[in-house]
């Protein structure tokens, strides 16, 4: 019988000029259960064959159109699965190296494992790769995470994860995106844990990875997963840094535990570090939304102390706290300093300005600042004003 190996050798000897007829590719659909396949899949089938080769038990799928003019052929059950597995390995890996353009190999090639379902083959490709110190572009790695998300398969995901961190130290936000989505599904902690210290083993005593999957965990609303993160990170050789309190107290205010928010924002200080101009735009803008005005003029005052300057997000929390209290007076007095500190004014605050005047009844001011607006449209700041500078 002719061996899997000789049959993918002849495949990728296969000369591109000749082309095998429509009569000579057959399709066959079995329906015998794999037994001990992950995926234990019915619909297992040889999808193409080349000419002159008897079928080959068990079936194979191939995956089409492999790197433009090869056909990859993969094993889905044997008894010499591994073996098997070994030859296709070690000749996509020949033909990646051998490529013009490795990177676009490897991501139609990882594209296509994911996609018929062998993501663990996929995984060690690029494990493969990063051994022979060849590595492959994010986008390759952002593939297998995002089909490991689907799956929910987490040991999968958290090693592509941490190889992809080590091969290119920087990732995308969709890389972390990808790991948060893939534990909604799980409320194994200790699952979770464990993949938080094998991370900070690798970034430590850096938390700036940290920082951005406890924002990713919170971006996908998994509040408590995220705030359980930071509290391991303090049993860590990384601890937290001015970006993870400031990240934490967001997230407490948005979720509207403003006690709590305080409390971090204490615990910072008490450790030293000291506050910023965003720590303290997250304190007014959350105190602002539950409207404790009394505690918006302590921070603010805490803040000129400290010799940090205001900016748009500081008198825009401040602005509509004082409009909303009724003192329309300390809202305009504050509007006007801002722009005399050449802070130029969003078309969001002059419209709570202009909304605020007219509860008030102060009509004719409410239009006089309405055609100041008007008369200045272009110049006002917009949304990338208001976005935090990342770090």
């Amino acid at each position: 019988m002719i061996t899997a190996s000789m049959h993918l050798r002849h495949i990728f000897q296969c000369d591109k000029s000749k082309t095998c007829s429509s009569s000579a590719i057959t399709r066959f659909r079995s329906q015998i259960p794999i037994i001990g396949s992950r995926l234990c899949r019915y619909n297992n089938c040889i999808t193409s064959s080349t000419v002159g080769f008897p079928l080959i038990w068990p079936f194979f799928a191939v995956i089409n159109n492999f790197i433009g003019k090869y056909h990859l052929l993969t094993t889905q059950a044997s008894p010499n699965e591994k073996e098997v597995t070994d030859e296709v390995i070690s000749h996509i890996l020949t033909t990646i190296i051998n490529a013009q353009r490795p990177n676009g190999k490897v991501c139609t090639v990882v594209n296509k494992l994911c996609e018929s379902g062998n993501l663990s083959a996929a995984a060690r490709i690029l494990q493969s790769l990063r051994d022979k110190h060849i590595f492959p572009s994010p986008i390759a790695y952002n593939l297998l995470l995002v089909a490991a998300s689907e799956r929910h398969d987490i040991d999968l995901l958290s090693q592509a994860f941490k190889d992809l961190l080590v091969s290119r130290g920087a990732l995308s936000s969709s890389s972390y995106l990808m790991v948060a989505k893939a534990f909604t599904k799980t409320d194994d902690s200790v699952q979770l844990l464990r993949f938080i210290e094998e991370v900070s083993a690798l970034t430590s005593p850096s938390v700036t990875v940290l920082n951005r999957i406890i924002s990713a965990f919170a971006e996908c609303g998994q509040v408590d997963k995220a705030l359980l993160i930071y509290d391991m990170i303090k049993s860590l050789r990384c601890k937290p840094d001015l970006v993870t309190y400031n990240t934490i107290m967001d997230i407490l205010g948005r979720a509207g535990r403003t006690d709590e928010m305080l409390r971090e924002f204490a615990s910072m200080k008490e450790a030293g570090i000291v506050p910023d101009i965003i720590s303290y735009n997250t304190l007014l803008n959350n105190l602002r939304k539950v409207g404790r005005l009394d505690l918006c003029l302590v921070y603010f005052r805490e803040m000129g102390e400290n010799g940090i300057e205001p900016d748009l997000l500081t008198f825009t929390a401040l602005i509509e706290s004082f409009g909303r209290s009724g003192n329309i007076e300390e809202s305009i007095r504050l509007f006007n300093k801002m722009k005399l500190m050449q802070i130029r004014p969003s078309i969001y605050l002059y419209r709570s300005l202009i909304n605020n005047l007219k509860k008030m009844g102060k009509v004719e001011l409410a239009m006089k600042y309405l055609e100041e607006m008007n008369s200045c449209l272009s110049e006002l700041a917009g949304p990338n004003d208001f976005k935090r500078k990342k770090r």
